[in-house]
């Protein structure tokens, strides 16, 4: 028997609003995923040092802020520094749609918009994350 999905689910920048992150955060857990919140106004050495500590199968990301252009892309860079490519990394929030597909040309398998049901985002993370251990 494999060990749940381990998901880590963090809030970059000055970004406050985290209603959205704690209903995807409830409801991946609903589905039996475990899940690490990291809270509000985390670094993006912060979210990937929390990540390599809980050896997390996925990481979710939350922005809301406008910020999304210039955080994301460094929580990218550092897991690549680390060797954690093998992570899925997702986001979701206020992402215009082109901006979204640049985040994913630079290495998010998805970025969700508002409104997505969290069965979809909880089926894209079970059918798209590896187990690391």
């Amino acid at each position: 028997m494999s060990r749940p999905l381990r998901v880590l689910v963090g809030k970059p920048g000055l970004d406050g609003h985290d209603r959205g992150a704690k209903v995807v955060a409830a409801s991946l857990r609903d589905r039996g995923m475990e899940v690490i919140y990291t809270g509000l106004h985390r670094t993006p050495q912060q979210i990937v040092d929390a990540a390599e500590q809980e050896d997390v199968d996925v990481i979710g990301l939350s922005i809301l802020s406008g910020s999304h252009m210039e955080l994301l892309p460094q929580v990218r860079a550092l897991l690549a520094e680390r060797g954690l490519d093998h992570v899925l990394l997702i986001a979701g929030g206020i992402i215009p749609e082109d901006e979204a597909r640049e985040l994913e040309r630079r290495g998010y398998a998805r970025v969700f918009g508002p409104g997505t049901a969290t069965g979809d985002i909880a089926d894209f993370i079970e059918h798209n994350a590896r187990r690391t251990s």
